[in-house]
């Protein structure tokens, strides 16, 4: 890889590729949010998270910043900022890791197998060492009341600006005039 812009531009644009939606923050491809769904067979099925990523001068030699912008009841995710506490991410990255493998593997791994010894949280930490059913069932009530689409930003039956016209609309708008002729 020539450069770090480089691999940042192409890990992006990987990532874009997948089924994940990706919406840029500014101009350059350092912030954006992404479209995060909870794992299915986990108290955190359903939910749907916007997630903050900041990706550093030096990626992919550095780690990426992550985020939830919406809530998250979980005892490695700080309750008010939404920071994670993910060993892959905060230490032990590589450069052989891009952005699928934190969609992919790294977040839904870490919903799926918390770290109560580890905690940004301590209050989710300690009901899941002391009682995993009330754990689960604040999870899913958090869920419920934080990561419904519309709390992830996601607009339902919304036609992107990319998607390509129907026959019939792309018919009628040829058809329209654009302006009315000179005489």
């Amino acid at each position: 890889m020539s450069s770090p812009s480089k691999r940042r531009e192409m890990d992006l644009m990987k990532l874009m590729m997948t089924d994940y939606k990706v919406e840029m923050i500014n101009d350059g491809m350092q912030e954006f949010y992404v479209e995060f769904h909870g794992p299915k067979e986990s108290p955190y099925q359903g939910g749907v998270w916007r997630v903050r990523v900041e990706l550093p001068d030096a990626y992919p030699y550095k780690s990426p910043s992550i985020g939830f912008v919406n809530k998250i009841y979980h005892p490695n995710v700080d309750e008010m900022s939404g920071s994670v506490c993910l060993d892959v991410i905060n230490q032990t990255w590589s450069p052989m890791f891009d952005l699928v493998n934190v969609f992919e593997v790294f977040l839904p791994q870490l919903l799926l197998y918390p770290n109560p010894s580890d905690p940004l949280n301590g209050e989710a930490a300690a009901l899941m060492m002391r009682d995993r059913s009330a754990y689960e069932q604040r999870v899913k009530e958090h869920c419920e009341k934080y990561a419904k689409p519309e709390d992830a930003g996601v607009v339902p039956d919304e036609k992107s600006s990319d998607e390509e016209l129907s026959e019939d609309e792309y018919a009628s708008s040829d058809n329209e005039v654009a302006g009315k002729a000179d005489p």
